[in-house]
């Protein structure tokens, strides 16, 4: 029998007593949740593997929520709520523009607050997958040598081999070897699917006719 998901709140909030009425909100709805009072402790946590969100707020003693924000980047980071004691129209666009799920200001509603909590978790949800694919691409990309990663993003970026080694100042023969190689610890079956993996991997790629 398999255990159902569990979704955890991380709740940001250097205020102990919004942090404890957070808190209280979240345990009567049954909802799992750990706080704490800055970034650095949130940084600190090992988090668990379920779905999760965070409610942060803007103003915090040393990095601020924008801040920390920003530090996660989009893929490390479960969705963000942002709160705040004040309606500051720079920050929420800033916010939202990086993906903010919502911008509440305080006192926090809990009509505004729940529904926004539930749509984090599903989207935390539908994106996992996508987030657990993407950071084993890269734990194959760090196999490659150094060399294997200046081969990789010219061929994939539509020069022939014999362009590529002339770019690369090696032989034919050289280059068919490193892409025998990246094709091998990239585990990939054939050069299209080299290609896709390349473009979730957001690889830069040379102009061919350079």
């Amino acid at each position: 029998m398999t255990n159902p998901t569990i979704e955890v709140v991380y709740v940001v909030d250097d205020d102990a007593p919004v942090r404890e009425a957070i808190g209280e909100l979240l345990a009567s709805h049954g909802i799992a949740h750990v706080t704490f009072g800055s970034a650095a402790e949130y940084l600190h946590c090992v988090r668990t593997d379920t779905s999760a969100c965070l409610v942060l707020d803007v103003r915090l003693p040393d990095m601020n929520g924008l801040e920390l924000q920003q530090h996660l980047g989009n893929e490390s980071s479960p969705p963000i709520i942002f709160i705040s004691g004040h309606r500051d129209v720079p920050s929420t666009v800033r916010a939202m523009k990086a993906g903010a799920v919502e911008f509440l200001t305080k006192p926090i509603d809990p009509d505004q607050l729940l529904p926004a909590i539930r749509t984090a978790f599903a989207m935390d949800l539908e994106r996992r997958p996508k987030s657990a694919e993407l950071i084993d691409l890269r734990r194959r990309l760090g196999l490659l040598t150094p060399r294997e990663k200046e081969v990789l993003p010219l061929i994939v970026g539509g020069m022939l081999n014999k362009q590529a080694a002339a770019f690369l100042g090696i032989t034919e023969v050289t280059l068919q070897v490193h892409r025998g190689q990246i094709m091998r610890k990239m585990r990939s079956e054939s050069f299209a699917e080299l290609v896709r993996m390349a473009m979730k991997l957001g690889l830069s790629t040379p102009d061919p006719a350079l």
